[in-house]
């Protein structure tokens, strides 16, 4: 396929916000359009491709497993896209600090707090760049990285400590595999089709390990590329996902998820990574992410 045979831009902008916010609507006031605006995006790129890119339940839309295929796609593009644009403007403004961060840290867990950021640190002004992928030592472009690892670290590094890392499976209430597992020993999860990511393939076997389980009897279904959008299919009721337990703490609040094990540390942690002569608010920064890391339960 060509450039030239791709649907149309507007089409693929509509069907990112709606996929991403998870709502026509809120897509609509996103790029300042109707919501009958974005419905008919939606409705032409549907019809082009010739698959259901969303299914109605209730008053709400769920991705399809092509549109979480698409939403995966199209989200990761629109991102590097602003990403680029937002680093050639960062010349206007040389106060701005730049963190890298996984999209899925930044979509499903830095974003909900920005504006309680703002509040709580108003001479702090940044800018959030998705990263992929392991950190170059020099950290290239940014100011410091968040980001989820463990030792050893780039000597050049100053690494603020914010949270130990905890993981679990967790799944849709509504989905089968809830009630069969309710109640159960891990094991139960073996007979599960798991859904699960290429960019942690190590989660699934180090939450196996560490619940005395064989990581080779692990069953493995759907694989996604990035781990929102694992954690978008799960919500979506696709069946069972791992996941770091504070990106998941609003689903789990409003019941749109249940943990059967809750949640246990893989020894990783969340961290702040600057250079050994890195602006001194970035400290602050720091202080207050580990403040928000400590209210998830």
């Amino acid at each position: 396929m060509t450039r030239r045979d791709l649907p149309s831009l507007n089409a693929l902008r509509a069907f990112e916000g709606a996929a991403r916010l998870g709502s026509l609507g809120k897509a609509a006031a996103e790029l300042h359009v109707t919501h009958g605006a974005i419905s008919r995006q939606v409705r032409l790129l549907e019809d082009e491709l010739g698959v259901a890119l969303f299914r109605r339940e209730g008053r709400g839309l769920r991705l399809t497993e092509a549109g979480l295929r698409l939403g995966e796609a199209t989200g990761a593009a629109f991102a590097q896209i602003e990403a680029s644009v937002r680093g050639l403007r960062r010349g206007v403004d040389p106060d701005t600090r730049v963190i890298g961060c996984p999209g899925s840290l930044l979509a499903r867990w830095m974003i909900p707090r920005l504006e309680q950021l703002r509040q709580d640190l108003p001479g702090l002004q940044l800018h959030l760049s998705p990263h992929e992928g392991e950190f170059a030592s020099s950290l290239p472009g940014l100011d410091a990285a968040l980001l989820i690892g463990a030792p050893p670290w780039p000597a050049q590094w100053r690494v603020h400590v914010l949270a130990p890392e905890r993981i679990g499976p967790v799944v849709d209430p509504r989905h089968p595999a809830a009630a069969r597992l309710a109640g159960q020993a891990p094991s139960a999860l073996l007979g599960e089709d798991l859904l699960h990511t290429v960019s942690r393939p190590q989660a699934w076997p180090q939450w196996a390990h560490q619940q005395r389980l064989d990581p080779a009897a692990l069953r493995l279904g759907t694989g996604f590329e990035h781990l929102y959008y694992l954690l978008e299919a799960a919500v979506a009721g696709l069946g069972v996902a791992i996941a770091p337990q504070p990106l998941v703490a609003g689903d789990l609040a409003s019941g749109r998820l249940v943990a059967p094990w809750g949640f246990i540390g893989t020894g990783a942690h969340w961290c702040l990574c600057t250079l050994s002569d890195a602006d001194p608010r970035l400290a602050q920064l720091a202080a207050w992410l580990r403040a928000q890391l400590t209210m998830v339960d």
